[in-house]
C-alpha cells in the first residue's frame, strides 16, 4: 500500500488555501470591491509588495496570484538566496515566455528586505521589461526596507494579524482534516491568544500538539496539559484573558503614574510570563504618543529607537532596550493634550459636514485653476513678519475658531503653550488693526 504522502506535509501547507474564496482573513483587501480583490478580477497581474506580520497569508495570497493568471510561479528566499538565484528566474522566466505555451512569470522573494540594493536593483530591468511580474514579501516597512526605484514599480498592500475570530475559523479546519483529539475550549482560546495573530504560529503549535497527544493517547487536549506542554512561554497568564489586560493596564497605569520601580516590575512580569516582546514596544509606543505628547517629544522617538533594537538584537539582549524606555516614560513630563485634541477633532469631524476647502488655501496647479482663483491671496507665511501671517484663515468658511489643542503646564508644552499665546495675540491685533 503506497503512503499517504499528503499526510507528511506539515499542517500549515495542508491547510494552505487553493481559492481566493478559501482565504480566511484580509477581507480589507480580498473582500468584494477591495484593492487586491479589483487585482485578482481584473485579468492583468502586476507587481506588488505584501507587507504584514508573520503568518498573515503573504506566500498564500502570491502563490493564489499566480494559479489566477495560469503564470509560472518562481520563489526566492533573500534569507537564503542571492544573485544567482535571480539569474536563474530571470533564466526560466525567458523560457517561459519564449516556450510554446508562452507564460507570464510570477517571481515571489520572501522576506525582500534582506537583499542588500544592489540584489533588489537586479530585478528592475525585468520589472520594466514585463518579464515577469515581481511580488515580494516582508515583516519590514518597506519605506525604510526596499529601494525606491522598485518601490515606486509595486502596489504596496498592507496584511493585518489574523482576528481572534479568524483564528477560530483556521482551528476549527484543522480539527476537521487533521487527527486531532478535541480541544477544551479554554485550551483553544489560550492557543489563539499564544499565536498573536499568526496562523502558521498556531498551525505549528496545533501540530506539536497533535504528535504529543497521539503519544499519550489523549482522547481531549485540556487547558492545563497546554500549559504543561507548551512550558514557560504561558505559565504566567492567560494572554487572551482577563490577567494578560490586568497586567498591561498596570503597566500603562504605572507609567501614567510616573512610578519607574512598578512601570519596570509589570514589564518584566509580562516578559517573564511569555508577553511578546514585540507587542509590548507596540504599547510602549502608543504610551509615548497618548500620556506624553508634546510634554516631550523625544519619548515617541526613544520607544520606536527600543522597538527597532529589539528587532535587531532579539531576545535577551533587546530586552534591556525595552526596559530603558519603560523607565523613561514613567520618568518623563505627562501630558495627554494630544491624544485630547485628536479625539475632539475626531469626533467633530465625524458629526460635522464635509466643508469645502476656502479659494486661498487650494492648490493651483494648472492655468484654468488659476483663472479660477485657485490660491488667489494666499499669504506665503515664510515671506511674513516673523514667518507669521497674522489674521490669515485657514479653517473652512464659515467654521468657528476650535481649541481642540490645549497643552497643559508641563515640559515641552509650557513654551508650545506660551507661543500659541503670542501668535493668538498677533492675529487679534491684526483683527483689530
Amino acid at each position: 500500500m503506497k503512503p499517504n504522502l499528503q499526510s507528511h506535509q506539515p499542517l500549515a501547507e495542508r491547510l494552505r488555501p487553493k481559492t481566493l474564496g478559501e482565504v480566511i482573513g484580509q477581507q480589507q483587501l480580498l473582500g468584494e470591491g477591495m484593492a487586491l480583490r479589483i487585482a485578482f478580477e481584473s485579468g492583468q497581474p502586476h507587481s506588488c509588495i505584501l507587507w504584514g506580520p508573520p503568518g498573515t497569508g503573504k506566500t498564500t495570497i502570491a502563490r493564489l496570484m499566480a494559479d489566477a493568471f495560469d503564470a509560472q510561479f518562481i520563489t526566492i528566499s533573500a534569507v537564503l538566496g542571492g544573485v544567482k538565484d535571480i539569474r536563474e528566474a530571470v533564466e526560466q522566466a525567458q523560457a517561459a515566455r519564449d516556450g510554446l505555451e508562452q507564460r507570464h512569470t510570477i517571481v515571489f522573494v520572501d522576506e525582500v528586505h534582506r537583499f542588500n540594493k544592489s540584489q533588489q536593483d537586479a530585478f528592475l530591468p525585468h520589472v520594466e521589461s514585463g518579464l515577469f511580474t515581481f511580488i515580494g514579501a516582508t515583516t519590514e516597512n518597506p519605506s525604510f526596507e526596499v529601494n525606491s526605484a522598485l518601490l515606486s514599480r509595486a502596489a504596496v498592500y498592507v496584511l493585518q494579524p489574523l482576528s481572534p475570530q479568524d483564528l477560530e475559523r483556521i482551528v476549527a479546519s484543522a480539527l476537521a482534516i487533521h487527527d486531532l483529539p478535541a480541544i477544551e475550549n479554554v485550551a483553544s482560546d489560550r492557543l489563539i491568544a499564544y499565536a498573536d495573530g499568526d496562523a502558521r504560529r498556531l498551525l505549528n503549535t496545533l501540530e506539536t500538539l497533535a504528535v504529543a497527544a497521539k503519544q499519550e493517547k489523549l482522547s481531549e487536549i485540556s487547558d492545563a496539559w497546554v500549559l504543561k506542554v507548551l512550558g514557560e512561554r504561558m505559565r504566567r497568564y492567560d494572554k487572551g484573558g482577563e490577567q494578560f489586560y490586568d497586567t498591561i493596564s498596570a503597566l500603562h497605569k504605572s507609567v501614567r503614574g510616573s512610578d519607574p520601580d512598578a512601570s519596570l516590575y509589570w514589564l518584566v512580569r509580562m516578559l517573564d510570563g511569555g508577553a511578546d516582546p514585540r507587542y509590548m514596544a507596540r504599547r510602549l509606543v502608543r504610551m509615548a504618543s497618548e500620556d506624553i505628547g508634546l510634554a516631550d517629544p523625544r519619548a515617541l522617538r526613544l520607544a520606536l529607537d527600543a522597538a527597532e533594537v529589539y528587532e535587531r538584537l532579539g531576545t535577551p539582549e533587546g530586552e534591556l532596550a525595552l526596559a530603558e524606555c519603560v523607565i523613561y516614560l514613567a520618568m518623563a513630563p505627562k501630558s495627554n493634550a494630544v491624544y485630547k485634541a485628536y479625539n475632539e477633532a475626531k469626533a467633530f469631524v465625524k458629526k460635522d459636514g464635509t466643508r469645502p476647502v476656502p479659494m486661498h488655501l487650494r492648490n493651483a496647479p494648472t492655468k484654468l485653476m488659476k483663472d479660477l482663483e485657485y490660491g488667489k491671496n494666499y499669504r506665503y507665511a515664510h515671506d511674513e513678519e516673523g514667518g507669521f501671517a497674522a489674521g490669515e484663515q485657514y479653517l473652512p468658511d464659515g467654521m468657528a475658531p476650535t481649541d481642540f489643542y490645549r497643552p497643559v503646564a508641563r515640559g515641552l508644552e509650557l513654551k508650545i503653550a506660551e507661543r500659541l499665546r503670542e501668535l493668538k495675540a498677533l492675529n487679534q491685533k491684526q483683527e483689530r488693526g
